[in-house]
């Protein structure tokens, strides 16, 4: 029983340390001392034991005391998410890379209740096997003999959005915002991904 106990507590400083290098990585890709360190404490909330992934939760894992900080990270603070993705791409191919690997794109629903939400609407969702008011996110992932990993993401904004401009600007959407379809969405993701060197074989997708 000591002996699994240690198992486990070696497991756990494995998994920390190797959180840490990553973390090291994309350090750079943030202006100010307090964003970097409030990556890493929002990367330990979404790996840790919190309940529920909201503001609120990762804050309370992270000893603070308002969700203020984990908001500003993710809505205000001078960072790139697409410079940070080129960097977790690169780590995913030194760790999982291989020639016969696959990419795979594939959507998923984030139920909502309210309207304000960016890209929310009445639509299908496979997550809840029906139309429902939710928003739809577009993924790429890697997956060889050695594991797999998501690489991008793309947010699914319906015309109900991208023909509102006024809507679109309350919400923050950057602008030009334009309709994208889902399989012009997956293009978006594979280019980059492609250009980047990123080895494998085959590309599948699911029934858009």
């Amino acid at each position: 029983m000591l002996e699994d106990d240690e198992a486990d507590l070696e497991e756990v400083r494995a998994w920390a340390a190797g959180l840490q290098a990553l973390h090291a990585r994309i350090a750079g890709r943030f202006a100010r001392a307090e964003p970097r360190r409030r990556a890493l404490a929002y990367l330990r909330g979404l790996l840790g034991n919190v309940g529920r992934k909201n503001g609120w939760q990762l804050a309370e894992h992270a000893g603070e005391r308002t969700p203020d900080g984990m908001q500003r990270l993710l809505a205000t603070a001078d960072w790139d998410p697409d410079l940070v993705r080129d960097d977790l791409r690169g780590y995913v191919v030194e760790q999982l890379g291989d020639p016969g690997a696959v990419l795979v794109v594939d959507e998923t629903g984030f139920l909502k209740k309210g309207t304000t939400s960016v890209g929310v609407q009445r639509q299908y969702s496979g997550t809840a096997g029906k139309i429902d008011n939710c928003q739809l996110g577009v993924f790429l992932a890697y997956a060889s003999g050695k594991g797999r990993a998501f690489i991008d993401r793309e947010l699914y904004l319906p015309r109900s959005w991208t023909d509102d401009p006024v809507r679109c600007r309350a919400a923050r959407v950057p602008e030009p915002v334009e309709f994208r379809t889902k399989p012009q969405l997956a293009r978006v993701m594979l280019e980059p991904a492609l250009d980047a060197g990123t080895p494998a074989s085959w590309v599948t997708a699911d029934e858009a």
